[in-house]
């Protein structure tokens, strides 16, 4: 499946919706933590458009896939 576009904020949404809710924002970066054990930390720019790169990073840190991630947002 071919990697969505997406905003900072909107793939914060969609992280929420995966067990993760907003810990604290340091500058542009918004900083996220896992709910459930294990307490996972993850740090999601809060840009107009997120890199290619670095959404794929993001998701591949929290074990999702493309597709679980597309059909959270």
């Amino acid at each position: 499946m071919k990697l969505p576009v997406v905003s900072g904020s909107d793939a914060v949404k969609a992280f929420g919706r995966a067990g993760y809710e907003l810990d604290e924002q340091h500058g542009s970066h918004m900083i996220l933590r896992r709910t459930d054990p294990p307490h996972r930390r993850l740090s999601v720019p809060n840009h107009k458009e997120l890199a290619k790169g670095t959404l794929r990073a993001l998701i591949r840190e929290t074990g999702l896939t493309v597709e679980e991630f597309a059909k959270l947002l």
